[in-house]
């Protein structure tokens, strides 16, 4: 397995790659078998059952700064695209309903059953089905074949990898397809060229696939129609504010799976409850091995939910969120329901439903934010390294204490 869906085994994985991490720079574009040069943290930071602030923390108390930066960075490209899409909500909306509207292509069930004709695309493709993981140089590898060789729709594409991926991510699974195919960066488009999978894929890898690396020697890219630079257009998420009372609930949802490590964690709540978005599961077709891992995920967080509080937390993964939040809100008398607030995507797509539902039975419902996340959303407002140049000087100004990564961790009490 690529990650135990539990913190406690992300900090463990964490911890066994901190002696390696200074090699990242130079050895994390090489795609070999199980995948040893890079961290494979990628589902546990995209579900926060750690975030990436604790991940640069750790990493940064064995190496200097200079050595990890490229680690680092990397972490930080999914915080920069979900800042990027609160920014710009229009685009995910665009492509929601452009996916709607696209007709049945056999083509995509084909390849996606990995019978594509290429060995190289069917690996990749039994890799990803089979483990839920890819390696991110082979992500932007099958993305150009899907895109400019094959020349199927990118949204079909983003799809397809949202499906099985365990970290598909609203933002950062559909921001770099489109940036693949020339859209994200309005005249830039990648090509997947054959001198470069030679280059970094494991050599007995290259060897079994090797039938398939004449479909990457000349590759053209199919480029989109003129595009227009998407504009800001939410500079700021509504600001709620939590009242007290007594009759006040916790809502965990698989967005963000260590709440007692937030704002919320000294908050008091009467009862709590750990939800699977089980509709957009359904919506998705996700397989089974994705439904089980985020499963276990979310009763992992509702086991660190009860301790944190001494309460025991429901969990729920059987009925859609709108049915399971107003009956359990219900039945616990809550005058309020709280919760992390989703970034977009289908979650976030619900809440306008779902705030209707239980206002309707006369509970309010709270959304709250990491303050983290809410310092660094407007450096979004241009390209990565912009976003980057403006994040890095936290890191370079504010370097953690030589402590032990794993003792600063596990307490409850970790700073938000």
């Amino acid at each position: 397995m690529i990650l135990n869906p539990s913190r406690t085994a992300a900090l463990g994985q964490l911890d066994e790659f901190i002696p390696i991490a200074g090699l990242y720079a130079r050895d994390r574009n090489h795609v070999k078998s199980g995948h040893p040069s890079v961290s494979r943290l990628s589902p546990a930071i995209r579900h926060r059952l750690i975030r990436e602030e604790e991940v640069a923390a750790a990493v940064l108390r064995a190496h200097p700064f200079n050595r990890v930066e490229k680690f680092i960075q990397e972490v930080f490209w999914r915080r920069y695209w979900k800042s990027w899409l609160s920014l710009r909500p229009d685009v995910w909306s665009d492509f929601r309903d452009s996916l709607g509207n696209l007709t049945e292509n056999p083509r995509v069930r084909e390849v996606g059953d990995a019978r594509s004709g290429n060995p190289v695309i069917d690996h990749f493709v039994s890799e990803l089905v089979g483990t839920g993981y890819l390696h991110n140089h082979a992500r932007m590898w099958f993305a150009a074949w899907w895109v400019h060789e094959a020349r199927l729709p990118w949204q079909s594409g983003a799809a397809f990898f949202y499906r099985h991926l365990l970290d598909g991510d609203p933002a950062s699974n559909t921001l770099s397809w489109r940036w693949v195919a020339g859209l994200q960066t309005p005249g830039k488009t990648y090509l997947a060229r054959r001198c470069n999978l030679e280059k970094y894929l494991a050599p007995e890898l290259l060897e079994s696939l090797a039938a398939g690396l004449a479909a990457f020697e000349n590759p053209s890219a199919l480029l989109p129609e003129a595009v227009a630079k998407p504009p800001i257009t939410r500079k700021d998420w509504p600001h709620e504010n939590l009242t007290s009372s007594p009759a006040t609930g916790l809502w965990i949802h698989e967005e963000d799976l260590s709440v007692e490590h937030s704002p919320l964690g000294t908050q008091c709540f009467s009862s709590i409850i750990v939800t699977g978005d089980v509709a957009n599961w359904d919506n998705h077709r996700f397989p089974t091995a994705k439904r089980q891992w985020l499963a276990n995920a979310l009763e992992d967080a509702a086991t660190r939910a009860g301790m944190r509080w001494q309460i025991p937390a429901s969990l729920e993964i059987q009925k859609p969120n709108g049915e399971a939040l107003v009956n359990w809100a219900k039945a616990n008398a809550l005058a309020q329901v709280v919760a992390m607030h989703p970034d977009i995507g289908p979650l976030h797509d619900s809440l306008p439903a779902l705030r209707a539902s239980l206002a309707q039975a006369g509970i309010r419902l709270v959304l709250t934010d990491r303050p983290e996340d809410l310092r660094i959303r407007h450096f979004a407002s241009g390209g990565f390294f912009q976003f980057w140049e403006r994040l890095r000087k936290t890191f370079v100004a504010n370097p953690p204490k030589k402590t032990s990564s794993r003792d600063s961790q596990l307490p409850i009490d970790f700073p938000a």
